[in-house]
């Protein structure tokens, strides 16, 4: 019962994240933050991107929390739970490296995946990045990614409705 509560803060923080992120990718980084995200929807040959100050941000979030959490830190007067909040911050952080700039980017390894799930998250942020700036745009979160063809759809709309300005090569 004592490892159930700080794992259940774990895990709920993850997936809270996921709506951290999405909410600041849609709202943040395509709108005022552009300036730091602009160049990873831009080719380029450079291993670094500004977006990647992003990553900074969390790690940021992750250590106050884990700051929060030190009694040695906070003079005898901690708060616990932030700990493992910290530890569900850098977890989703971990999973969104692994995914987005590992699997979906392949800035750390190759991997095509064939099918299953992992397809569905390539194809997703393959989408996400069809649109030509920062307007429009679907497929905001990291993890969780809604089926493809329902995102063409969205996209093809976007276009019609001259929200978004999607590459040519996307087919929607």
């Amino acid at each position: 019962m004592a490892v159930l509560v700080p794992l259940s803060i774990v895990l709920v923080t993850i997936l809270a994240m996921e709506i951290v992120a999405w909410a600041s990718h849609k709202y943040i980084m395509h709108g005022f933050g552009w300036g730091w995200h602009r160049d990873h929807h831009e080719p380029h040959d450079r291993m670094l991107e500004k977006n990647d100050l992003y990553g900074l941000v969390g790690a940021a979030m992750s250590i106050s929390m884990f700051a929060l959490g030190s009694p040695l830190v906070m003079g005898g007067s901690a708060w616990p739970p932030a700990t493992w909040i910290g530890l569900g911050i850098l977890g989703y952080g971990i999973i969104y490296t692994l995914v987005h700039d590992g699997l979906v980017h392949q800035r750390y390894f190759r991997w095509v995946p064939r099918s299953g799930y992992a397809k569905r998250i390539v194809q997703a942020h393959k989408l996400h990045h069809a649109t030509i700036g920062k307007e429009g745009g679907v497929s905001f979160g990291f993890v969780f990614a809604r089926d493809p063809a329902k995102l063409k759809v969205e996209l093809k709309r976007q276009r019609e409705a001259g929200i978004a300005v999607v590459r040519d090569s996307v087919g929607a």
